[in-house]
């Protein structure tokens, strides 16, 4: 089977930089990973090619063989004894530092200044604020308490105890990660020993026993910006738990969750809510208070308003927390049946409803347009 172009497997032109075709490895790398692709039988394949192309376009000596003669020119110069394999050489170092940090991205693991030695960040935290309607449409200050990993004040995150420090790991001569070779491969990983510290503890901490971090709960204040809503997410950097190896602290993410309402019921930036009307007023009209976020203000109801009928009250609802217009508040009108009725009472309805029923037409209208269209429906569906 004939091998594909190098640089059309990495997708870099042929006058690409070193540093342009690491960076196009790691990109496959991290693509094509068996461990990431463990149901792709053809990731393997891929991911070995592009490791294929790196090695050789990363070695001076073989992408020259490379450029003037394709894959001949290349194995010619392995079977005479040129710079080959991943084991020896300038190229061979550089590629196992590619496939370490391939590694690093993978498992979360960042080298620091020491040599290779691994830090590794806190992880992110997350914390559900409950907020009521009020205060995400105006905002609000919240004092919050999260229990997290945070760095031991007696050895300041070393491990060690008092008077004592880390020593420099043997396994790995201080570089918190080992080379192993397997066959055709050389591998960089975490030392099993110090676990990418690059140091052991002997005498550890009696706080927090040689980890370095402890579990505390913290108070901090979130500054809930106005306008939020549910779903919503506050960021605080730095606020996660703390890292590893000197690695920095992760984040702490807010989740805002805005409880239901008693009156109001929103959707984005508008509000809407049911106004009871009473009988009379909807029949003769009338002035009705109807409550907003703002405080209470006065609708007009025209006389013979019908249930359902919606009022819309401008720039009454909610100012989105990334910016544009204020919404409105929507009032349906809801037209409230009398009860608990006396029989006096019972006994002026009948003489209304006799009243009424004299002219039903003019004074029912939908009533009599929906039993008119019954008759039709029943009428046409027998023919």
């Amino acid at each position: 089977m004939s091998k594909r172009d190098y640089y059309k497997v990495l997708d870099v032109p042929k006058n690409a930089a070193e540093a342009d075709i690491k960076k196009a490895y790691r990109r496959l790398a991290m693509k094509f990973h068996p461990d990431r692709n463990p149901d792709d039988p053809d990731a393997e394949a891929k991911f070995k090619e592009a490791k294929e192309a790196c090695e050789v376009l990363t070695d001076a000596q073989k992408r020259a063989a490379y450029d003037q003669h394709g894959h001949e020119g290349v194995e010619a110069l392995s079977r005479g004894g040129g710079r080959g394999g991943f084991g020896g050489g300038a190229a061979g170092d550089a590629f196992s530092d590619i496939f370490g940090d391939v590694f690093g991205d993978i498992f979360g693991a960042r080298r620091g200044g020491g040599g290779g030695r691994q830090v590794f960040r806190g992880a992110d935290l997350r914390y559900e604020l409950e907020l009521d309607l009020d205060q995400a449409v105006f905002g609000y200050s919240a004092e919050i308490e999260v229990p997290k990993l945070s760095e031991c004040e007696t050895c300041h995150g070393s491990g060690a105890a008092k008077g004592s420090a880390p020593v420099k790991c043997e396994t790995c001569d201080g570089h918190g990660q080992v080379r192993i070779s397997q066959g055709f491969f050389q591998l960089q990983q975490t030392c099993p020993k110090c676990r990418g510290a690059g140091s052991i503890v002997r005498n550890p901490c009696d706080t927090c026993l040689g980890q370095g971090r402890v579990r505390k709960t913290s108070t901090l204040s979130v500054k809930v910006p106005a306008g939020v809503d549910t779903g919503d997410r506050i960021r605080l950097g730095g606020e996660g738990e703390a890292g590893r190896n000197g690695g920095p602290a992760g984040d702490l993410y807010v989740e805002i969750h805005v409880r239901e309402h008693a009156i109001f019921e929103r959707d984005g930036a508008h509000l809407s809510c049911e106004v009871p009307v009473s009988f009379a007023t909807a029949a003769l009209g009338g002035a009705v208070e109807v409550p907003t976020l703002d405080g209470e203000v006065t609708i007009k109801v025209p006389a013979e308003t019908q249930s359902g009928r919606v009022f819309r009250l401008r720039d009454k609802g909610v100012k989105p927390v990334r910016g544009g217009a204020r919404g409105d508040l929507f009032c349906r009108v809801v037209v409230e049946t009398p009860v608990s009725l006396s029989s006096e009472q019972k006994e002026l309805i009948r003489q209304l409803e006799v009243s009424l029923r004299g002219n039903s037409a003019e004074h029912a209208p939908r009533e009599k347009g929906f039993f008119e269209g019954v008759k039709r429906f029943f009428s046409s569906d027998k023919s």
